[in-house]
């Protein structure tokens, strides 16, 4: 009988251990849940905070492909700091200390009551259970509010839903028809960062940020522009710009890609960019161009080299090879690039080289410049003299100035006579809580980009008005001497017409073509990223 006792009094020592031991391991696993979500949700929410202050509400697919790109040199290296400390290291400090503080208060309460004998048991019991709450209202605070103000501020939703849509853009793409008959034209492309029209009002700003790009681009000798032309409605930054505006279609599908079978098969990974599209560089490399490209940020941020290489550019420059010629630091800032000044004087030497090149070969050059001294948050170089209350109007106009001079030494040696020139912006101004002129443009609806066109010895015909970037595929193409079939490239239709084909793009009612530009299109964007032709 007492050994039955003894054994009893075992087993049930061992079950209550058991117990113990699984109720130690439960409370583990809980805390280590509950430190997950609320480090989650706090990098999370910090991550919004970022990303709104900078960016405002950006889509999926600029965060994948445009911010997880910056590097720490040339590459919005203060931003790329903010966000290292901002959603790593400030997060886990913040949760590790949520997580202690129930511990802490306990120990002080314990040591506030052995100095404090004489105090109520219910004085004790108040605080705690208020504290209680309050803690778990943090906590829960932290684990939903996070999630969610980061779904928000990406627009998680949005790209979700359209996946619902019922419009491909596969079924409007044009794969551009270009014929040549021995009257191409050279091309210059300078695309402005962040070229907002507005900024041309001084009614509003202080003065004209692009007054002498104006007075050398005159409508009298010449020059044309496009009256309203837009971002198309997804886009903001400067990719986008570039693959609206040479291959006539949004940035988009690197999840639809990314997630098919044919692309993990296909290995091309950052290798190539939207190799299954005929873009602008392709078409004009057919037909006997250089094509060249000169930035003064890291060409490789955002895989802007690898799209301009996979698309008939044999030559990119930027931030390094700029320091590889040997200019001072003094000619960068330290966030992004090289000055819009230097940048401009090595587009001169460029472009004379290719003239010249062109003069005994006969074979004709695009050269595609992008500014810099505009990307936010604006920078005040040395060539820049301030004179405005705000810095960022004084830095338009300097970079404007820049440009200008540009435009006047082609004019000087006489490049006007054979050479193509269009100006535009890359994007719109971005108008966020820690942007310049967010008062002025936040509440602006008829926003457009600056552009002005030099076509050498062409009609003066009005150009289309009231269009998007997409449109300026076949524009550029037109522009360059091709002939377009049917004015059409990609979903965009060429300014040189007033006859908008009914079947495009470009017919859709406004609704419409908005839902086309945002739906998934997983089939055309699966196919443009891994190589394969996106028509049928």
């Amino acid at each position: 009988m007492t050994d039955m006792h003894a054994s009893g009094s075992r087993d049930a020592a061992g079950s209550r251990r058991a117990r113990s031991t699984t109720g130690r391991i439960g409370r583990v696993l809980a805390g280590v849940l509950l430190f997950t979500l609320t480090w989650l949700g706090m990098a999370l929410l910090i991550a919004a905070a970022i990303i709104h202050y900078h960016w405002g509400k950006v889509t999926v697919v600029q965060v994948l492909m445009n911010l997880m790109s910056m590097e720490i040199g040339g590459g919005g290296g203060v931003i790329v700091w903010v966000c290292i400390l901002g959603i790593g290291v400030v997060p886990l400090l913040l949760t590790i200390a949520i997580m202690f503080w129930p511990s802490i208060m306990r120990r002080l309460r314990h040591r506030s009551s052995k100095t404090r004998t004489h105090q109520s048991a219910s004085d004790h019991t108040r605080p705690t259970w208020f504290g209680r709450g309050m803690y778990a209202v943090v906590v829960l605070t932290l684990i939903i509010g996070g999630p969610a103000a980061f779904v928000s501020t990406v627009q998680v939703t949005d790209y979700i839903d359209a996946a619902d849509s019922s419009y491909e853009i596969g079924d409007h793409y044009v794969k551009p028809n270009v014929t040549s008959e021995g009257d191409e034209r050279n091309m210059v492309m300078v695309y402005l960062e962040s070229g907002e029209a507005a900024l041309g009002d001084d009614e509003v700003f202080e003065k004209d940020a692009y007054a002498s790009l104006k007075e050398v681009t005159r409508a009298e000798d010449g020059w044309q522009s496009i009256d309203d032309l837009r971002e198309y409605d997804g886009s903001g930054w400067t990719m986008a710009g570039l693959v609206s505006t040479q291959c006539g279609v949004p940035l988009d599908g690197i999840l639809s890609a990314a997630s098919s079978g044919s692309y993990a098969e296909s290995g091309v990974g950052t290798e190539t960019y939207l190799g299954g599209l005929t873009c602008f560089g392709d078409i004009l490399k057919d037909n006997g161009y250089t094509n060249v490209f000169l930035g003064g940020a890291n060409p490789s941020f955002a895989a802007k080299d690898t799209m301009l290489g996979d698309h008939g550019y044999s030559k990119v420059l930027g931030r390094g090879d700029w320091r590889d010629r040997g200019e001072p630091d003094s000619s960068f800032r330290s966030d992004w690039g090289l000055s819009d000044q230097r940048l401009m004087e090595y587009a001169k030497d460029e472009l004379d080289a290719l003239h010249a090149e062109s003069e005994v070969t006969g074979e004709p050059f695009n050269l595609s410049v992008l500014t810099l001294d505009t990307h936010e948050p604006v920078h005040v170089h040395d060539y820049c003299t301030v004179d405005t209350e705000k810095e960022a109007t004084s830095v338009y106009a300097c970079s404007m100035d820049q440009v200008a001079g540009l435009v006047k030494h082609m004019e000087e040696q006489g490049y006007l006579e054979d050479t193509a020139v269009v100006i535009m912006g890359d994007h719109l101004k971005p108008v966020d809580a820690g942007d310049a002129f967010h008062e002025e443009l936040g509440d602006d609806e008829t926003r457009a980009l600056f552009n002005r066109i030099w076509v050498p010895g062409g009609e003066e015909a009005p150009l289309r008005s009231d269009m998007d970037q997409l449109n300026m595929f076949p524009t550029l193409l037109e522009i360059a001497g091709l002939n377009v079939e049917d004015h059409e490239a990609g979903l965009g239709v060429s300014a040189f017409t007033t006859e908008v084909p009914e079947d495009s793009a470009q017919s859709l009612p406004d609704e419409a073509y908005t839902e086309l530009l945002k739906s998934r299109s997983s089939q055309f964007y699966e196919d443009a990223w891994v190589g394969e032709d996106v028509t049928p």
